[in-house]
């Protein structure tokens, strides 16, 4: 039984605000402009953000991969702008994940892989 079925969409952007976030940046209307294949989309996410905004998002991911699957398909048509698991034609070589649950655990797998996340700290790129 889903036990966010009875949330609105408003609901579930306010319990998940980075992914939310993600979803009206990265993982947008256009998420080609972030990348040429959604691999490289969710490789480059974090790098856009700052450390906080890295932590909080891994616990938010943690948090809904601890869902069901119905509920994981509500709050990814919630806060994506897009269907990681369809098979589109343009941008040709786009790639798609064979279901939510693999497209938000290899998000989750990229921010606990960032530099940053794993230091615990900010790192100077300029330094």
């Amino acid at each position: 039984m889903s036990k966010l079925l009875n949330y609105t969409n408003g609901d579930i952007l306010d319990l998940f605000p980075r992914l939310s976030n993600l979803g009206a940046s990265s993982f947008g209307e256009d998420p080609e402009l972030f990348g040429d294949t959604l691999f490289e989309v969710i490789e480059d996410a974090p790098r856009m953000h700052r450390l906080p905004f890295k932590q909080q998002t891994v616990n938010e991911l943690r948090t809904l991969l601890a869902y069901s699957d119905m509920d994981l398909d509500r709050v990814s048509w919630a806060v994506l702008g897009m269907d990681p698991t369809a098979d589109i034609e343009e941008p040709p070589n786009w790639g798609s994940f064979p279901s939510l649950r693999a497209f938000w655990s290899a998000v989750l797998h990229a921010f606990e892989s960032d530099p940053e996340v794993r230091a615990g700290r900010e790192i100077d790129q300029d330094g």
